[in-house]
């Protein structure tokens, strides 16, 4: 498909209901009893980690709506697949995953925050591991018909380092702060990512 197909099929389901499947009930259900299963837990600074990746994902999926909105074309499109398109670059599938992702990859986390792997600490390393293994699973999914990198120079290595190390450093750094540290920036960011949603696609519907 071409560049101006998949930003056409992606605003033509935008935040359409047709396509709504019953999975998703199931989905939320699962985000749910897992940040629940969480708290029941204590487990603080894991949701930290998976509020701190959610909220910067969508301070992202934003800017790439807006991308869309002034250029004519998004970076990364959903132009078919979902059961709902929230933004032109994220369906409902995607956004839960992303909901729960920091959480869970931050139980690979080693104890001690100082601890270095091959000269290079551990939280740096694993930030970089894990955007490296998402990176890898975005290129499979270029090559479905269900998400599409729609410049030529956007690809793997673009999001790895503008997209994916940015998510991950904010998960895995936010999972040492201090709680009233914590909340300041799981706050801040999603305030502002509320505020852009509802000036942006709400007030003045540009994404």
């Amino acid at each position: 498909m071409n560049n101006p197909e998949v930003t056409q099929m992606a605003l033509a389901i935008l935040r359409k209901g047709e396509n709504f499947q019953w999975y998703v009930i199931a989905f939320l259900a699962l985000v749910v009893y897992v940040y629940f299963n969480e708290i029941s837990q204590k487990n603080w600074k894991g949701i930290a980690a998976g509020l701190a990746l959610y909220s910067v994902h969508w301070f992202y999926e934003i800017l790439n709506a807006l991308i869309q909105h002034f250029s004519g074309h998004a970076l990364w499109t959903v132009p078919t697949g979902t059961a709902l398109l929230l933004l032109v670059g994220v369906g409902i599938e995607l956004s839960f995953m992303f909901s729960i992702a920091g959480l869970t990859m931050s139980k690979l986390l080693p104890a001690d925050p100082q601890m270095k792997i091959l000269g290079i600490n551990n939280r740096l390393l694993f930030a970089i591991g894990n955007a490296a293994f998402f990176s890898f699973i975005e290129i499979f999914l270029a090559q479905t018909p269900a998400f599409a990198w729609v410049y030529p120079w956007w690809g793997a290595f673009p999001v790895f380092v503008t997209v994916y190390i940015p998510f991950f450093l904010a998960a895995f750094y936010c999972y040492d702060w201090k709680p009233k540290t914590q909340i300041t920036f799981i706050s801040v960011v999603a305030a502002l990512d509320i505020l852009m949603l509802v000036v942006f696609a709400g007030f003045l519907g540009w994404i």
